[in-house]
């Protein structure tokens, strides 16, 4: 009479075993880069949608505003505050508007506290990304968009 194997070895379990840890090993830091730079695009987003107010502001004014007034949101889930660092009121004017990432649980580690901004220089027509800033610790470019990367 034939016996007839049933069930895994032991040595076939541990094998399985060890290949996905090795597995998780490379796809644990990964998936912790990919949360940071979703959690990133919130503040471009918010950033973003500031461009049209702060450039109709500007245009029909003469001068930027002296606050994030003119935009909607200006804090998400993952972004502290939006604010306007630095302007210049002489035509054509710039202004940079800056996103602060929050601190604390829940907020990737590598991007915590850190800034990112848009520029501009021309009245609002042309915007520029900034991924570093004096008073906060600068973003590391895996972490931002494909367009602020230098």
């Amino acid at each position: 009479m034939k016996t007839i194997q049933k069930g895994f070895t032991l040595i076939e379990l541990m094998i399985v075993v060890a290949i996905i840890g090795i597995l998780a090993a490379v796809a644990i830091p990964a998936y912790q880069d990919y949360i940071a730079r979703a959690q990133v695009s919130e503040a471009v987003s918010l950033l973003g949608s500031g461009k049209t107010p702060f450039a109709e502001y500007f245009s029909s004014q003469g001068v930027w505003p002296a606050a994030t007034d003119v935009m909607g949101n200006t804090q998400g889930k993952y972004t502290a505050s939006i604010t306007v660092q630095a302007q210049n009121t002489t035509a054509p004017g710039s202004i940079t508007l800056l996103g602060t990432m929050k601190t604390g649980v829940g907020i990737n580690a590598n991007i915590a506290g850190s800034t990112i901004g848009l520029n501009s220089t021309d009245g609002g027509k042309v915007w520029t990304c900034m991924t570093s800033n004096a008073t906060a610790p600068a973003l590391i470019s895996k972490y931002v968009p494909s367009n602020c990367r230098a």
